[in-house]
């Protein structure tokens, strides 16, 4: 199935979820996975909704993406590799907050979509997105760079920042 240039980042979660249930119960080859999953990806909203999806699911294809899953994220390394920095990090920084507020559910969730990031990452062994992790790296430690603005952006404090940048540090080759 291909999916159109025009979706919605709703639809593609509705999409990605009916896709994780066709991975899962067997219903789709590994030829039609890369195939579907290379066309919701090419577009930013279509990835959005995937990774959204896809991060935070209890699932073994998150645990052990396929080859499929993995050469289909490769063909949109730029989006791939933004969002991946992106849910990384601000995953690591939202289980801090969720534990300071003693919302332990909402803290493992966000240490979930953590470690499925970093697990994700170390899978994909993407150029661009290893260059992503080291502005990220960069912006973090300076307090200057590509993703500055992102992070002023969301007002990160110091210990959020610190646990970024492990996290961040812990994936790159």
């Amino acid at each position: 199935m291909v999916v159109s240039d025009s979706i919605t980042f709703e639809e593609a979660i509705n999409f990605t979820q009916s896709l994780l249930e066709e991975i899962e119960t067997g219903k789709i080859t590994d030829e039609k996975l890369e195939e579907t999953l290379t066309s919701l990806v090419k577009t930013m909203n279509g990835a959005r909704g995937f990774f959204v999806t896809y991060l935070t699911a209890d699932l073994s294809c998150v645990d052990n993406p396929s080859q499929s899953i993995l050469n289909a994220l490769k063909t949109s390394p730029e989006f791939v590799s933004e969002l991946m920095v992106k849910n990384l990090v601000m995953s690591t920084a939202m289980a801090i907050t969720h534990n300071r507020n003693s919302d332990s559910e909402m803290a493992q969730n966000s240490q979930k979509v953590s470690r499925n990031s970093a697990n994700l990452i170390n899978k994909l062994q993407l150029d661009l997105l290893q260059a992503k992790l080291q502005e990220m790296a960069k912006s973090l430690s300076t307090n200057s760079g590509e993703y500055q603005e992102f992070l002023a952006k969301w007002g990160y404090d110091d210990e959020q920042k610190q646990a970024m940048l492990e996290a961040v540090i812990s994936c790159q080759n």
